[in-house]
């Protein structure tokens, strides 16, 4: 199997001394999104794990940590963009996440450091312009320590529309995103970085430069394993998105950073009240099991094919 680690919230920023602790014990409770009552028991064995994903703004938390990692395949998607305080509030300085990205490539390879500029979002501030400007940088400083880049555009669901309003009118139209396309492209192929999109409905034409991309990619899984894999396309994440099946072990209301555009916190102060639930010897991420949970064993098996590959 592959896991995700994860969509819902920043596990290597602020939960991975929980994480590790759980690969440990070979386990993890993680409660149904859609019904709290009901729990899966996710076994966490080198044996069934394919490949860990993990997702992050800051992976420093876990450059320590990474011998406790070596009986598992595994890369990182890190988020780096170019706003301030005022969209990624609690974001740390992103000197500091530059430097951790480097030296986490320089240990893992940089094949398995991916880039991630997203969500890309167009405001009377934050300008293509000023976009192109930020990429340009990044890409830049980041040249030599990743092999790809996975740009989206802001998609506005109810509730980040809501945490958006200070930024003003966003002004998101299919011109802009093929401009910006257009122009991130050439940027990409300078500093050597393959341009891939994440869960884009806008079909932008592969003369751009820019690749549909699966931020869960089994070409990639199967380049770190070295064999092939069986797997389907995730039937649980929108129509758009390439990514391939996996259990993802995180909860959502749970991350700190407080970006405005997050889709995973829903209200500011249920965040609060889920953190001081936290419990790093808990099997669950969030606060312990009661009477009316019902725990169910997930089915667990590899996805290794028995055909190697080239790679």
């Amino acid at each position: 199997m592959i896991l995700s680690v994860s969509r819902r919230t920043d596990i290597p920023a602020f939960y991975s001394g929980w994480f590790f602790k759980r690969l440990q014990e070979g386990y993890v409770l993680v409660r149904n999104p859609m019904n709290a009552r009901q729990v899966s028991r996710i076994a966490l064995t080198p044996k069934v794990i394919d490949c860990i994903v993990f997702w992050t703004k800051d992976p420093t938390a876990m450059l320590e940590s990474l011998h406790l990692l070596e009986d598992y395949r595994y890369y990182f998607q890190i988020t780096i963009t170019g706003y301030g305080l005022s969209v990624e509030p609690k974001v740390p300085p992103k000197d500091k996440v530059i430097a951790s990205f480097k030296e986490l490539s320089n240990r893992i390879g940089k094949e398995k450091t991916i880039w991630r500029y997203d969500p890309i979002i167009v405001t009377k501030e934050f300008t293509v312009d000023y976009h192109v400007r930020e990429f340009s940088r990044l890409a830049h400083t980041l040249s030599g320590y990743t092999e790809r880049c996975v740009i989206s555009f802001l998609d506005l669901y109810k509730k980040t529309e809501r945490n958006m309003r200070p930024l003003g009118e966003t002004l998101m139209s299919e011109a802009t995103i093929l401009c910006l396309a257009e122009l991130l492209a050439p940027i990409a192929k300078e500093y050597g970085l393959v341009l891939e999109t994440c869960s884009e409905v806008i079909d932008l034409p592969t003369s751009l430069g820019v690749r549909p991309g699966r931020c869960i990619d089994p070409d990639l899984i199967s380049r770190i394993l070295g064999q092939q894999l069986s797997v389907g396309k995730d039937p649980n994440q929108r129509p758009a998105c390439g990514c391939a099946s996996s259990i993802d072990i995180g909860a959502y209301n749970t991350c700190i950073h407080g970006c405005l555009y997050c889709y995973a916190n829903f209200n500011q102060k249920v965040v609060g009240d889920q953190i001081r639930l936290h419990n790093p010897s808990s099997p669950l991420l969030v606060g312990e099991l009661g009477p009316g949970d019902k725990v169910t064993d997930r089915d667990m098996k590899s996805l290794v094919s028995s055909q190697r590959t080239l790679f």
